[in-house]
């Protein structure tokens, strides 16, 4: 469940990124993050916990409310078909 969650915030966050045409590069810079980070991240398979303020500094580099990023829900398809 944990894994799946993980994977689910990860596409989030590659489609508010591609919403917004920036690259993993330019989005883990104005985080502070590494890009291979970022892509872990965005695969789900980053190996240590996503913290709240990691999320929260990923959102606002996003322009999004926090919620817009863990609010998963399974039977999402627009970001799972995109």
């Amino acid at each position: 469940m944990f894994a799946f969650r993980c994977k689910q915030i990860g596409l989030k966050i590659a489609y508010y990124r591609r919403l917004r045409n920036l690259t993993q590069a330019e989005l883990a810079r104005r985080i502070n993050i590494s890009d291979s980070t970022l892509g872990k991240i965005e695969c789900g398979k980053y190996n240590k916990n996503l913290s709240l303020a990691m999320l929260m500094n990923i959102a606002e580099g996003l322009g999004v409310d926090v919620i817009m990023l863990i609010d998963v829900d399974k039977r999402e398809n627009v970001i799972n078909n995109t």
